[in-house]
């Protein structure tokens, strides 16, 4: 049996992100549940830190949420998730 994904966020980076881009990280989380969805490297982030992006579908349409693993935990533990329409 898989293990449910777990997301990690600072509640004040989340109001700023929903301010910004429209989204809180509460939403954001539903885009990794998309069975569909797509998981890509940002091959343009810096050297010291893997970025990946998660594109899934949100509700009636496709959510980008840019995203790191957190070191040393579960692969499905999701450290800093930043969400745009």
């Amino acid at each position: 049996m898989a293990a449910e994904p777990s997301f990690e966020w600072d509640e004040a980076r989340s109001r700023l992100n929903e301010e910004k881009h429209g989204v809180a990280f509460e939403m954001a989380q539903l885009a990794f549940l998309d069975e569909h969805r797509i998981i890509a490297e940002d091959l343009g982030h810096s050297a010291q830190e893997q970025r990946f992006y998660c594109f899934g579908k949100v509700y009636d349409g496709i959510l980008t949420v840019r995203f790191t693993w957190r070191e040393g935990r579960n692969p499905h533990f999701w450290r800093r998730l930043l969400a745009q329409r």
